[in-house]
């Protein structure tokens, strides 16, 4: 099949252009969100090409991958057909729903002409989509190529945009952590945070780095830090139970679904997590086994073939139901 799909959120689209299809990428000459065209630090297969949007016109799409409102529109301009009547579209999506949950209405809510997936049962249980069919297909996950090494009793942190985002990705609580151990920030936009949060550069340390140097840094940590309380499953608290990293974890979303209690330890409670994040740096043994419990739980429900394979079957029902 020849696929549409805009380069939106690296991870995701890692994990999903590694299928057996043929995936047309959005590329515009500025690069913009629009048209980002192919990863520079993901490992993207010769299957992705980069398409303008004239190519589109006489391209041969067979389906098409939304995960924007704004793509419906380009979408039916850039091919001259519309998706979802003159061939299938399924609309992603990524985020949990804001302003009046649990009252949320979809942007995609009320139509007969697409499909929402959801990459969790969460999201698809708080977002209000009203007559629009919805399905769920969980995340999947390209292994990490490192394993766990735990050596340095620092607790890893994976987040985009702290400082913006605040009390969404937790960054408010990171201070109650650091006074455990050192954190270790690594994401997008984390080069003021130390400051925002005030913190020496003994307690806090942030890193941009590109995908494979992150994998490798916070599999050095000896656990991974989750502060979140209102997003959608993070991969990278995926990525790091692939490595074989603890969890330490707010149960908030789906975090509560994704890691076992063997896996990790998840709590509301800000001082139970505290003691199991005091308990982890002290104990390297006891982190290496929780750890390896995470890295089988996350590889068994979070597989690679797992994930293309609930996507094939999905491409093949919305081909057929069109028809």
């Amino acid at each position: 099949m020849n696929i549409l799909v805009w380069h939106v959120h690296g991870a995701w689209t890692t994990a999903f252009v590694h299928g057996k299809h043929r995936y047309l990428v959005p590329v515009t000459p500025d690069r913009g969100p629009y048209g980002l065209g192919r990863a520079q630090t993901y490992d993207w297969p010769a299957s992705v090409e980069e398409i303008t949007p004239d190519q589109l016109a006489t391209e041969p799409v067979d389906l098409v991958v939304l995960q924007r409102p704004e793509e419906l529109e380009l979408a039916e301009t850039w091919l001259g057909r519309r998706p979802g009547r003159d061939l299938p579209a399924i609309y992603v999506e990524h985020n949990t729903p804001k302003g009046d949950v649990p009252n949320t209405r979809h942007p995609m809510a009320d139509r007969d002409d697409l499909l929402v997936a959801h990459v969790t049962h969460f999201n698809d249980l708080f977002w209000d989509t009203g007559a629009t069919r919805t399905t769920v297909v969980e995340h999947g996950i390209v292994p990490p190529r490192v394993s766990y090494d735990g050596s340095m009793a620092r607790l890893a942190v994976v987040t985009n945009e702290p400082v913006r985002r605040w009390r969404v990705t937790g960054t408010d609580l990171m201070p109650q952590f650091a006074s455990i151990a050192p954190l270790d920030v690594f994401g997008m936009n984390v080069q003021a945070l130390a400051e925002a949060v005030e913190l020496p550069a003994d307690r806090l340390a942030t890193y941009d780095l590109p995908q494979a140097l992150l994998h490798e840094q916070i599999a050095r940590r000896r656990a991974y830090l989750h502060l979140c309380r209102w997003t959608s499953l993070g991969l990278s608290i995926l990525e790091a139970m692939t490595i074989g990293m603890p969890v330490v974890a707010l149960a908030t979303t789906e975090a509560v679904a994704a890691v076992p209690p063997e896996a990790g330890v998840l709590s509301t409670n800000l001082g139970t997590l505290r003691e199991a994040a005091a308990w982890l740096i002290d104990d390297p043994v006891a982190a290496r086994a929780m750890g390896e419990h995470a890295r089988r739980a996350a590889t068994g429900r979070y597989g690679l073939d797992r994930f293309l394979g609930d996507w094939d079957r999905l491409f093949q029902e919305e081909q057929c139901a069109l028809r």
